[in-house]
């Protein structure tokens, strides 16, 4: 079976993220991959959960408007957030749309260091900053942040992948994800 897939993005992680991931839950099927680049909605660089999770949302819904015949629709956001002590962490959202369910995850979170925080503080995007810190160009398109952290041992690519995984929960299980599930209790 043929699935036709567009990404919300033309930032290459983020279609491998989505490669990586589509082929492991959907074994059997063969791609057609589309790649699209919208707007998020929100700001160059989301400083919040609920910022990252909104420009994931958009980007699906703005996709489907421009691309309408396709299986699956996937926003891939990248954001941070700040700690109760004033520590930025850095994650993305995915959303995951075919039309009928609608499945969305966050990734893992990592905390950054202080030098790259203080840059996004001062209006820098995160990729902006790495760059900076570690003397590099365009890393947001290669290894990200998590990949300079760790030395590559997670890229952004892989810390994204695990959560389009996650994201498709409710296409393996849409029973238990209806709003009239007669099997859930209430």
């Amino acid at each position: 079976m043929k699935k036709r897939i567009v990404i919300a993005s033309t930032n290459p992680v983020k279609l491998n993220a989505a490669k990586n991931a589509f082929h492991k839950l959907l074994p059997d099927a063969t791609f057609e991959w589309k790649t699209k680049e919208v707007p998020s909605g929100v700001s160059n660089q989301p400083m919040s959960d609920a910022e990252t999770r909104l420009g994931a949302c958009n980007r699906v819904k703005a996709i489907r408007d421009i691309c309408p015949d396709a299986d699956y629709w996937v926003g891939i956001e990248g954001g941070v957030d700040f700690d109760d002590k004033g520590e930025m962490t850095a994650f993305a959202w995915v959303v995951i749309d075919d039309g009928k369910q609608l499945g969305k995850a966050r990734s893992g979170s990592f905390y950054l260091p202080p030098g790259i925080t203080d840059l996004v503080r001062k209006g820098r995007e995160l990729g902006e900053a790495d760059d900076i810190m570690f003397v590099k160009q365009n890393s947001k398109q290669k290894n990200g942040a998590i990949g300079l952290l760790t030395n590559n041992l997670i890229d952004r690519s892989g810390l994204y992948e695990h959560a389009v995984i996650l994201a498709f929960v409710p296409f393996y299980n849409p029973q238990l994800y209806s709003e009239k599930n007669p099997t859930l209790p209430g």
